[in-house]
């Protein structure tokens, strides 16, 4: 068995791209799984980057998830561009958006990529980031399998369904909002069972509704929506946006992402970008900049996703610290 090491980008990228290939997928599809999660990495997320490298393989084995699929487009409206990622991973279908839509918005001054037949979809940011890096405004909605109940019930309905937003900004990085409707990301309980490690009070509740610090009855019970009543709310927006609109299973008709058993989930993605230059007024760039300066004069204050690329810099320097478990699954 290979020992824990130090990997670069590339090399990491590489070792997962050949993981995958060795276990079914197509080229393509491996290289766009293996960038997305070295960058989950590299950004410090790690509940969906190498935490995920054995439910994804599982997947792929047991042919949950069909590594050889290819995403197809359609264009039902002008702005709208439908995706059918085939029941493929998520992520060749969101390439395949974010190479189509840009042409779409330029046009249209908005558009909307609507993603069915699909998987977990990992960073929602980082699909937001490369649109914003193209001078759009963009959200990406995801809904996941289920994890919360409605506010007020007990038993599960929507999925900790995450949200992302990026807004292009002159000469930096563009801003990145992403967040989940639960407390946490659900692959922070993966990461800390994996660990063999508490979580944090306040999480997530048990399969009988008490608060627990368990991994395992956390993931057997429901996640805590943030703010309350207010963060079930903003699940229940998600699903319709992700799922009813798109088509997609719901969350408590979508298996686990987090093993090979079932069905594939067949969640799904809505993806909107919208082109500033389209709104009738070219005061976009110096509105955000004024905006951001204001943010920033203060003291302690920072844009949303500067944290990310302080740790993703600190990655691109000196690599990713893989363990002896990761390394057997790239091995084996």
């Amino acid at each position: 068995m290979s020992g824990a090491g130090t990997l670069s980008l590339a090399e990491l990228e590489t070792r997962i791209t050949e993981a995958f290939s060795r276990a079914g997928a197509s080229g393509a599809n491996a290289r766009s799984v293996a960038r997305a999660l070295v960058a989950a990495e590299a950004d410090g997320l790690q509940g969906h980057g190498l935490t995920r490298l054995a439910s994804y393989l599982d997947m792929l084995r047991s042919h949950k998830v069909d590594g050889r699929a290819k995403p197809r487009s359609s264009r039902p409206r002008p702005a709208v561009l439908a995706v059918d990622a085939a029941l493929g991973f998520a992520y060749p279908a969101i390439d395949l958006a974010i190479a189509e839509l840009p042409a779409i918005v330029r046009e249209q001054g908005i558009g909307a990529a609507p993603i069915r037949r699909s998987n977990h979809c990992g960073v929602a940011g980082h699909h937001a980031e490369r649109l914003a890096e193209q001078g759009f405004v963009a959200l990406v909605f995801a809904n996941t399998p289920s994890a919360i109940a409605p506010w007020g019930g007990s038993e599960p309905a929507f999925g900790t369904n995450p949200i992302a937003f990026a807004a292009p900004l002159v000469g930096r990085a563009p801003a990145v909002v992403d967040l989940s409707v639960s407390k946490v990301a659900r692959g922070n309980i993966i990461a800390a069972k994996r660990k063999g490690e508490p979580i944090p009070k306040g999480w997530a509740l048990d399969p009988q509704g008490r608060e627990t610090t368990d991994p395992d009855a956390a993931l057997a019970g429901t996640m805590v929506p943030m703010a309350d009543a207010k963060g079930a709310a903003l699940a229940f927006t998600v699903e319709v946006l992700a799922a009813c609109l798109v088509g997609a299973n719901l969350a408590f008709e979508a298996s686990t992402f987090f093993d090979g058993k079932g069905p594939p989930p067949e969640t799904g993605q809505l993806v909107i970008a919208i082109d500033p230059a389209g709104f009738g007024h070219a005061r976009f760039a110096e509105r955000i900049a004024a905006l951001c300066a204001r943010i920033e004069s203060q003291a302690g204050a920072r844009l949303p996703g500067a944290r990310r690329l302080k740790l993703r810099e600190a990655a691109r320097r000196d690599g990713i610290a893989v363990g002896a478990e990761i390394m057997k699954l790239l091995d084996a």
